[in-house]
């Protein structure tokens, strides 16, 4: 079964708050399996548009992936975050080949 990724690019307005949703996250991250691959860091954008903050997590599926995100504690996370941020989001399943 091939995994899954989320694959997020944002722009954070108010980082001590962008602070709580990330602790707020840690919740159905540890449940649905998910693994920090990328989490900010150094990064060349050679084509196309970019945000400040690249993010990639994998899940132990692409169902995991899609569950995380549409789960009741997911969605709390991400009301302390809407309102302080912009970003693109991507769910995306890996290729197991």
């Amino acid at each position: 079964m091939a995994k899954g990724y989320w694959i997020a690019r944002v722009d954070v307005d108010d980082l001590n708050r962008y602070m709580d949703y990330v602790k707020a996250n840690a919740v159905p991250f540890a449940e649905y399996g998910a693994r920090f691959l990328v989490r900010g860091g150094a990064f060349e954008n050679p084509e196309g548009t970019s945000r400040s903050r690249n993010v990639v997590i994998e899940f132990p599926s692409y169902e995991a992936a899609r569950d995380c995100y549409h789960s009741e504690s997911y969605q709390s996370a991400k009301a302390i975050r809407d309102p302080i941020s912009q970003g693109d989001l991507v769910i995306v399943e890996g290729y197991d080949g």
